[in-house]
């Protein structure tokens, strides 16, 4: 049952890739087989997201971006608010995303904005609010939460929001 769940909560584009990891309470990424630490710049500690999702190791599943790969994600930080709606800032960002994948970090209080795109170096960008919106494409893994409202589970070009938000 848990399996079927987070199948049906993650783009199958995401899911057919060996990009996967397990992660602990702290995210610090975890080998899905023993439960020793991942690392996103090393393959071999990468798994397939059915054994991710079967192993027993940590409290959550992550993903790990890779160069090359085309899959890009814009991690929203503090944006969405104890009612649930989002910070008008993050809102904005939302409305300019072509339907894609959209989840809350774990801690619920963050949006993982998922698609496809190239991004060789990730970008903090600090907003005069003291907010940041960073975009990754490599050499990170992302903390996966829950699906975003009724979010499709597709992945769509975020390359003119990656333009805007970095220019």
């Amino acid at each position: 049952m848990a399996a079927s769940r987070a199948r049906r909560a993650v783009p199958a584009e995401l899911r057919a890739r060996r990009r996967w990891v397990r992660r602990d309470a702290n995210k610090v990424p975890l080998m899905a087989k023993s439960g020793r630490r991942a690392s996103p710049t090393a393959p071999g500690t990468w798994a397939r997201h059915e054994d991710a999702v079967r192993s027993p190791h940590g409290v959550g599943l992550g993903y790990v971006l890779r160069q090359g790969d085309g899959i890009v994600c814009i991690d929203l930080d503090h944006c969405v608010r104890p009612d649930g709606t989002l910070e008008p800032w993050a809102q904005r960002i939302v409305d300019r995303a072509p339907a894609t994948f959209v989840e809350t970090s774990p801690s619920g209080t963050g949006l993982h904005v998922w698609g496809r795109g190239e991004m060789p170096r990730g970008r903090r960008i600090r907003r005069p609010d003291g907010t940041a919106v960073e975009v990754y494409g490599t050499g990170r893994y992302i903390a996966l939460g829950e699906r975003w409202r009724s979010a499709p589970l597709e992945l769509a070009d975020l390359t003119p929001l990656i333009e805007e938000l970095t220019a």
